[in-house]
């Protein structure tokens, strides 16, 4: 097992940000109707997820600082799942 020396090397970031590059290709076919509200509100949480989980890593000296990063990365991934649900609802 290698030592984890940046928040990149972590497997669940790798993912995040590989996920945030997949909605933001995928979103580019949303109707203009959603640009400004779908199509933007599924990226900006997308992306937090990713952004939350590099700054509990920034913060892992400190436990409870730590744990609310992870914490809002969590909430972040709940609420682009929701997006998802609508994007998908919408066709």
């Amino acid at each position: 097992m290698s030592t984890i020396k940046f928040h990149q090397d972590l497997k669940v970031y790798q993912q995040s940000f590989e996920t945030a590059q997949l909605i933001y290709e995928l979103s580019k076919s949303f109707s203009k109707e959603e640009l400004y509200s779908l199509t933007d509100q599924i990226r900006r949480s997308s992306r937090s997820v990713t952004a939350n989980i590099s700054e509990a890593w920034g913060k892992r000296k400190y436990e409870k600082s730590f744990i609310a990063k992870l914490t809002d990365s969590e909430g972040e991934a709940r609420e682009t799942q929701t997006w998802l649900q609508f994007a998908f609802a919408c066709h």
